[in-house]
């Protein structure tokens, strides 16, 4: 079974380079990638049942023995996390399939979206399965590398400008991210993660503890932690609706998931855990409160994307069970939620030809399905019951009410806050696009680009791919309780550590 834990970062890397050598043949690269990517979710699943059964898979790469050699591993979390993700990308790829022969036909093929996909892909899968810090620094470069080519194709100069926030804030993140990793092997003499665990813990308090910080701000800022997050709004809207639905629902969840990994697993301290909750804080209000400053549609969620990124860290940050079992489930439900909004924003502006909610109206009188893939998210991601936001928050209140520390409590009512701030920013959402008289969609500035394509035409496959993501959310919440049931046993993982542990290195003896 270990060879299932490669498969997610191999196949998308040798289809990448099949799509790239078909670049004239549209169709093989659509049939290709869907291949591809749905093989993926059918491989994520059979890997999520046998290591939930079994425990971790390991994967030895060139039959080198850690702490030495690469290794692959994928225990529940990993599993559970590659398996949604898995879902998203499948979708969003099949809503870009149907944006692209709307706009331009079935014969016009692509010679970089399919590729560096697929290599996003890839990138992705391999910081989900890798064991050691240099390969997952590997993998944040194959995904970062993809998404700069995709945040930058067939938009405007004026937004390339804008996207080159997110290339300069990704490079120096890389940066401090190799710096770090050095530090933590000259200290320890080690990167693999297991081993890692043991070494760190021998360190002096001060030198373990200022690893521990820094592993935080590198990754703090991959996955936009306030006042981390300022690259954030001003880039992800620049993208077409696919590449910012991709990026929304996976990019920062990599950085949730290396944080969880990382403070979990090698760096646990009272002070960062202190820390976090505060960061926590900040990020929900502070997200939140920009979401309702905001007139862009897509801004605004990109702030709203920001603020739930507290409550992942609000579950990590209080390190218990129930918490970190919320945290896996917000990640489960956000991915797939947020990917869904933006899917929606893009057939939003089609439709209106704008992404000013003032210059918006009567969406729910012309195309009602549209609302109604809008609303279950929206009500989802503000967590009104019984959507999965709402199984996940419930999960994450209960161990912020549990705690016995006046800044969790704090956390706690401030996440209240922002669920109700949230619900008044998808209102507004709501109000500003869907109610009011039909306009008729204002005219493309710029039809070269792909970001407003103010055409009023959908084609069936972009709307299959949003109802599908949609009710994959809908299926959370309605399996939340063998869900809740996996994610528990993953946070027990967490907090133990001692599976994945002997699943690594014993191996090696």
């Amino acid at each position: 079974m270990s060879i299932l834990v490669a498969l997610p970062v191999l196949l998308p890397l040798l289809a990448a380079a099949l799509s790239l050598a078909f670049n004239t043949f549209p169709r093989v690269q659509r049939v290709l990638g869907v291949i591809v990517l749905s093989a993926i979710v059918v491989d994520a699943s059979v890997l999520l049942a046998h290591v939930d059964r079994a425990g971790p898979a390991v994967l030895r790469m060139g039959g080198y023995s850690p702490p030495i050699g690469i290794t692959l591993v994928a225990d529940r979390l990993s599993a559970l996390l590659l398996l949604v993700s898995a879902v998203v990308t499948l979708a969003v790829l099949v809503f870009s399939i149907g944006q692209r022969i709307t706009d331009y036909g079935r014969g016009t093929a692509s010679n970089t979206f399919h590729p560096m996909y697929l290599v996003l892909c890839a990138g992705v899968a391999l910081c989900y399965v890798t064991g050691d810090l240099f390969t997952l620094f590997v993998g944040f470069e194959i995904m970062l590398s993809a998404s700069y080519v995709l945040i930058t194709r067939r938009t405007t100069a004026q937004r390339v400008r804008a996207s080159m926030t997110y290339v300069i804030v990704s490079l120096t993140s890389s940066l401090l991210f190799i710096t770090m990793t050095a530090l933590v092997y000259a200290a320890t003499g080690t990167v693999n993660l297991a081993d890692l665990a043991d070494k760190v813990a021998q360190l002096p308090p001060g030198i373990r503890t200022s690893l521990g910080l820094f592993t935080v701000v590198v990754f703090g800022i991959k996955a936009a932690l306030v006042p981390l997050h300022f690259w954030l709004p001003d880039s992800y809207p620049t993208a077409p609706a696919p590449v910012t639905a991709v990026f929304a629902g996976l990019l920062t969840k990599v950085g949730v998931y290396a944080l969880i990994r990382t403070q979990t697993l090698i760096f646990t301290s009272e002070a960062i855990w202190t820390l976090l909750l505060v960061t926590a804080l900040l990020t929900m209000i502070v997200g939140a409160l920009g979401a309702l400053a905001q007139n862009d549609i897509n801004r605004m969620m990109s702030f709203l994307l920001v603020s739930h990124i507290g409550y992942m860290l609000f579950g990590l940050a209080l390190y218990t069970e129930i918490g970190l079992t919320g945290v896996i489930l917000y990640v489960v439900h956000h991915i797939t939620v947020q990917a869904s909004l933006f899917l929606v924003g893009g057939l939003i502006t089609r439709h209106t030809g704008t992404v000013s909610l003032r210059a918006m109206s009567g969406v729910a009188t012309a195309y009602p399905l549209v609302a109604v893939l809008f609303a279950i998210p929206a009500l989802s991601l503000a967590g009104v019951p019984p959507f999965s936001g709402f199984v996940a928050k419930i999960a994450l209140l209960r161990a912020g009410a549990e705690s016995a520390t006046f800044t969790a409590y704090l956390v706690t009512g401030a996440a209240v806050l922002t669920s109700l701030l949230s619900l008044y920013a998808v209102t507004k959402i709501w109000v500003g696009a869907f109610w009011g008289k039909t306009r008729p969609p204002y005219e493309d500035p710029d039809p070269t680009d792909e970001v407003t394509v103010g055409t009023g035409n959908t084609s069936r496959g972009m709307v299959s791919a949003t109802a599908a993501l949609v009710a994959v959310g809908v299926a959370i919440a309605v399996f939340a309780g063998p869900l809740a049931g996996i994610s528990g046993r993953a946070a027990n993982d967490l907090i133990d550590g001692k599976s994945y542990r002997e699943a690594v290195l014993g191996a090696a003896r």
